[in-house]
């Protein structure tokens, strides 16, 4: 059965704090599941419990003062920081501050407590710890503690903490991370509860809540119960109990993946015949230095798919690998006809590839060398699903940045695919990459300025783009120069001189290089400002050319398939005059 995925983290959260046979209860928790997106997207849903030292009369408001200023703080942090980052710097400042305070006051005054958190981001927990208050996960009947005690015992029964905020001026925090998974259930909780109960106990209070709905109310009441159980097992100190349970998780985030596919292993360059993970390898169909492609079957399923490889040559390279780790992300992200799906990988394979839809047809460079001098209204057809194509990388906040005929698959039915998601720009995730391109990914007759120089990119370098592949499809040729990416880096904006279209192909529209050059504009400001108004005016040049524009004849407009019909013809004359010969002799 499958777990359901969704694009929302689902945690549902109940707890329950009370003083128990003290006067004062200097236990505190505090949880914030924000409502805003881009908090939860960010930051995720983050649980802290404290237990203020109970030889402190200040233990109450450390631990207060912990949890409140701890999630306050963590969620004004930086956007591009991550979880570990983020945490770490405001736990240091909050042990600074309470230590400060600890040393002004009197010795039995001190600003003391225990301290641990979890946050939880997609689908990652991060837990962060100091002292003796406990976090548990509760996963398929079992139940695992996620922390370590920091104490040692001063004879008896008793115990002291050998580590808390506020004690010293540096402080160590224990951090770990652990993959979500649907239904799990984390407990934290003070040591007055679990010093009394045992681990089958608490499992015991899990089990038998299990049947039952999960809701705040259902969490709480049910955090009440395993409180309670303590004080009547001869509990003495403060007890609190904090139940945070796994609903659906959403779709991984970018940094897991990155994490996650990095331990994989490149597997060998294959021939075929050969397998992997169930695949079985049925043809070879390129061979490079950066990828190898194969069209392969599943051995179980009978469907082909196309399994795409690193090559070894960048076992090294870190900006190649998150690339390829980024399309990973993305083709299983992004949902929709135009966009080539990729599968997710095999549960358990240590081996780093992509599992590709098969897509029927060829790029649109192999469309071009089979028509050289297309139809006009044709290549607009074209360049309408081209368009539709990448706006649904627009709807995702993501640019393309290689847009390029070898990146673009068409169908004999003229259905567009887009391929090739390695250098996607992902906006508010780009901070996951741990490397810095030196040069710009991507193609260099088809880059737009502003990437080229100043590595910014937006919509509308994929605009520039799409508009020299037009220019490209309907006559052969390249609205600038060709250069490389190392020439090119000296070629300032003046320097880009636009070529009219007609010395490649005359006939065609006069308007045409009105559009195209606005498009390719060097200078991002004078370009369209979007796609839909290139279309526009694309399609005002096809109403205006439908009068004026003359007939090209089949020869004109298809000279690859003319040649060879007439080839055939020739073959056939000869063959029958070869038998009339026969025939005569």
């Amino acid at each position: 059965m499958s777990k359901i995925m969704t694009t929302k983290l689902d945690i549902c959260i109940g707890g329950y704090s009370t003083a128990g046979k003290r006067d004062v209860n200097q236990d505190a928790f505090a949880v914030k599941d924000p409502s805003s997106y881009s908090e939860k997207q960010f930051k995720g849903v983050v649980a802290c419990l404290a237990d203020g030292v109970s030889c402190s009369n200040n233990g109450q408001q450390a631990s207060q003062t912990s949890v409140t200023q701890f999630i306050s703080d963590y969620y004004s942090t930086e956007q591009s920081w991550d979880v570990k980052k983020s945490a770490g710097k405001v736990l240091n400042a909050l042990n600074a501050w309470l230590y400060h305070h600890s040393q002004a006051d009197a010795r039995h005054n001190g600003l003391i407590t225990t301290f641990s958190s979890v946050i939880f981001k997609s689908t990652t927990a991060h837990i962060f710890h100091v002292g003796d208050s406990r976090i548990y996960r509760f996963r398929a009947g079992s139940l695992t503690q996620l922390t370590q005690d920091h104490c040692r015992s001063a004879g008896g029964d008793s115990r002291v903490l050998t580590r808390a905020l506020g004690m010293d001026w540096h402080i160590d925090i224990d951090y770990r991370s652990l993959s979500l998974q649907q239904g799990d259930v984390f407990l934290l909780s003070s040591d007055g509860l679990h010093d009394v109960l045992t681990s089958k106990m608490i499992i015991e209070h899990l089990r038998c809540h299990q049947d039952i709905e999960v809701t705040a109310k259902t969490l709480e009441a049910l955090s009440k119960a395993i409180c309670n159980d303590a004080l009547n097992h001869g509990s003495i100190d403060n007890l609190s109990c904090l139940l945070l349970t796994v609903g659906p998780l959403p779709n991984p985030g970018l940094n897991e993946v990155f994490k996650n596919l990095s331990k994989l292993v490149i597997p060998p360059a294959m021939q075929q015949g050969n397998e992997i993970d169930g695949f079985k390898v049925d043809k070879v169909l390129h061979e490079g230095t950066r990828s190898h492609v194969y069209l392969a079957t599943g051995k179980s399923t009978h469907k082909q798919v196309v399994l795409k490889m690193p090559s070894l040559n960048y076992a090294h390279d870190q900006t190649y690998l998150d690339g390829f780790y980024k399309e990973q992300w993305v083709g299983q992200r992004l949902k929709h006809p135009n966009i080539m799906a990729i599968q997710a990988r095999i549960e358990k394979s240590p081996f780093l590839y992509h599992i590709c839809e098969y897509i029927e047809g060829i790029t649109l460079r192999q469309w071009m060398y089979e028509n050289p001098q297309p139809a006009f209204e044709e290549v607009v057809v074209i360049v309408k699903k081209v368009v539709n194509a990448v706006r649904v990388l627009q709807r995702s906040a993501m640019v393309h940045r290689d847009l390029k005929p070898e990146n673009i698959l068409i169908s004999q039915h003229n259905h567009i695919t887009l391929i090739d998601f390695g250098t996607v720009k992902i906006k508010g995730l780009d901070e996951i990459s741990k490397t810095v391109e030196e040069v710009p990914l991507g193609a260099a007759d088809y880059i737009a300025p502003e990437y080229l120089y100043k590595g910014e990119t937006s919509v509308l370098s994929d605009l520039f783009s799409i508009a020299v592949i037009t220019y490209e499809l309907l006559s052969g040729g390249l609205p600038y120069q060709e250069n490389n990416l190392q020439s090119l880096h000296k070629v300032a904006n003046s320097d880009w001189l636009y070529r009219d279209i007609q010395r490649f192909r005359i006939g065609l529209p006069k308007h045409l290089d009105v559009v195209l050059s606005s498009a390719t504009h060097p200078n991002i400001d004078k370009r369209y400002s979007s796609m839909s108004e290139f279309i526009t005016e694309l399609d005002r040049v096809t109403c205006n050319s439908a009068v004026s524009l003359p007939k090209l004849s089949f020869m004109e407009r298809h000279p690859l398939k003319f040649w060879q019909a007439l080839s055939s013809v020739f073959f056939v004359i000869a063959v029958i005059e070869f038998y009339l010969l026969l025939i005569a002799t």
